[in-house]
């Protein structure tokens, strides 16, 4: 006898039902390694986020530590600037004493004005 219609539909089904088992146990071991694989991943990635913080870190130190040193070499620089203007001051005090003592009473006088003046008002 030969197998019916009937017959051959359930086992194409019955066929088919293994085969989507089959896939369905594939596709699950699959979501499983790339779940794994991206485990691995992230660790990879966090340690080389970590590095490169910690490196930043380092430079940004660095930097620091850099921006004391330019800023006492700017502090230097204008306390040697400093020195000149008062060196220079001196000089012209000496060379044109009358016109120094001049000058310092005029500026005494005006500063003496203004803070009159601000007290009126």
């Amino acid at each position: 006898m030969s197998p019916s219609s009937t017959d051959a539909m359930k086992t194409n089904l019955g066929t088919a039902g293994a085969h989507l088992k089959n896939a369905a146990a594939d596709a699950g071991s699959a979501v499983r390694n790339a779940a794994q694989v991206a485990g691995e991943e992230l660790k990879v990635g966090g340690s080389a986020v970590k590095a490169d913080l910690a490196d930043s870190a380092l430079a940004g130190i660095a930097a620091l530590e850099e921006g004391g040193d330019v800023a006492r070499e700017q502090v230097d620089a204008l306390l040697d600037k400093g020195r000149d203007l008062i060196d220079s001051a001196a000089d012209l005090i000496r060379e044109r004493p009358i016109a120094s003592f001049g000058v310092a009473f005029a500026a005494g006088w005006i500063i003496a004005k203004l803070a009159r003046s601000g007290g009126d008002k």
